[in-house]
């Protein structure tokens, strides 16, 4: 990153901290320390319920998802917006009716401390475990750019996290994560215009979409009863539905959110808005990632997107090898990108036998793309067995480091 870009890096942690500072000079005893003073507005529950799910990592690791495996993952969420009625009618009421401060004091009086604290440890070990994967998701972009071992990366954000929420509390947290949503979503909606700018002069947002399409990236719904799948709409909706109703329903990251609401209607407000928004958000945030595979339809990406494997495996004795299959995925994007520019003139010129034979010379060359890139991880675990080879959470970092203009990579 260039100097321009820490600054801004700088200055916009700075400003995040310093606001949640000053808001929270009054804090004086537990009601504002851990329920935040019980003044927050619906619209500041409803973003910090969205910024406590989403964290670093739906910004950093959900584009990489749509590049691999194209819109499909949205299906995920589709259980949540019935999830926040159920909370709003049943859990919120009974939370604000008996003034607890933790979900798990319910069950102390439902049943006995014993109950309480077995719940209380597994939280906090289940979000012990949690918080260090969200931290890893910045601990990744440092490491990309400083070129830091990621371990001690992991140590020091964690430090620092642990330092801040401690020193300011529930109101800190909450306070500052409108701020960092309207930054991030801010930022994403940027580079997804500068995406569509980079692409050929000839490619509009319409053919991206026909070119993704083509590639199976904009399969959104599965009705299908496959096992194998991993995301399907019957999945979302139960499985989603149950997830949801545990995660916001006892669990305190988003509990003491809206229970740091002003009164009952506006924890609930809060709510519906992450139930209303929450999919939409998702389903731009994996059109961005879209919009990444198709920028790399016409532009060179590296075999593996995580610079510490590319690294590794260049440094052993598997370089040769490395290099030779770095040699024909350069002519396979040479292919696939004139197979690209057949697809896009048949499609102008309304020549649909000659869009399906494109299509289909699209999809073989994905395939030897995938076959590819396997090869590269089998390599990269041969020459280092510990580094990642699974390169998703790194695609959108690369796309953002060696893209994007100065100054907006420090926004990001």
């Amino acid at each position: 990153m260039s100097t321009i870009d820490w600054i801004i890096l700088s200055s916009t942690l700075l400003f995040i901290v310093t606001y949640g500072v000053w808001k929270t000079r009054g804090s004086k005893n537990v009601d504002d320390y851990v329920g935040g003073g019980k003044d927050a507005k619906w619209w500041t529950i409803g973003l910090s319920v969205m910024a406590t799910q989403a964290s670093a990592i739906t910004f950093l690791s959900t584009p990489g998802q749509a590049f691999h495996d194209g819109m499909g993952f949205v299906q995920f969420y589709f259980g949540l917006p019935l999830a926040m009625v159920i909370i709003c009618l049943v859990f919120v009421p009974l939370y604000h009716r008996l003034k607890v401060y933790t979900a798990y004091e319910f069950l102390e009086g439902r049943f006995d401390l014993k109950t309480r604290s077995l719940t209380a440890i597994l939280f906090l070990i289940q979000r012990g475990l949690a918080a260090g994967i969200t931290i890893f998701a910045p601990s990744i972009i440092l490491s990309a750019v400083l070129g830091w071992d990621l371990r001690t990366l992991n140590v020091i954000i964690g430090v620092l996290v642990i330092i801040y929420t401690v020193s300011g509390g529930t109101k800190a947290v909450s306070v500052t994560q409108k701020q960092q949503m309207f930054i991030i979503m801010t930022g994403m909606f940027v580079t997804f215009f500068y995406i569509l700018g980079y692409l050929p002069a000839d490619i509009d947002f319409s053919k991206a979409l026909k070119i993704a399409g083509a590639s199976n990236k904009l399969q959104i719904l599965d009705f299908s009863f496959d096992t194998s799948s991993r995301y399907t709409f019957w999945s979302g909706i139960t499985g989603g539905l149950f997830l949801a109703l545990a995660y916001f329903g006892t669990d305190q990251s988003q509990v003491q959110r809206y229970l740091s609401g002003k009164s009952l209607r506006e924890s609930q407000l809060g709510l519906i808005f992450n139930g209303i928004f929450k999919i939409p958000m998702q389903f731009f945030i994996l059109l961005v990632g879209v919009m990444v595979f198709v920028f790399y339809q016409y532009n060179p990406s590296p075999l593996n997107f995580n610079p510490s494997a590319t690294n590794a495996v260049m440094e052993s004795v598997y370089a040769k090898d490395y290099e030779i299959l770095q040699e024909g995925q350069a002519k396979l994007e040479e292919e696939k990108k004139m197979a690209q520019n057949k697809f896009s003139a048949a499609l102008e010129l309304k020549e649909y036998t000659a869009v399906e034979e494109a299509k289909q010379q699209i999809i073989a060359l994905n395939k030897k793309d995938s076959t590819n890139r396997a090869a590269a991880k089998a390599l990269i675990s041969q020459a280092d067995s510990v580094v990642e080879t699974n390169d998703k959470d790194y695609v959108f970092i690369h796309f953002i480091l060696n893209n994007l203009p100065t100054g907006l990579i420090g926004l990001l």
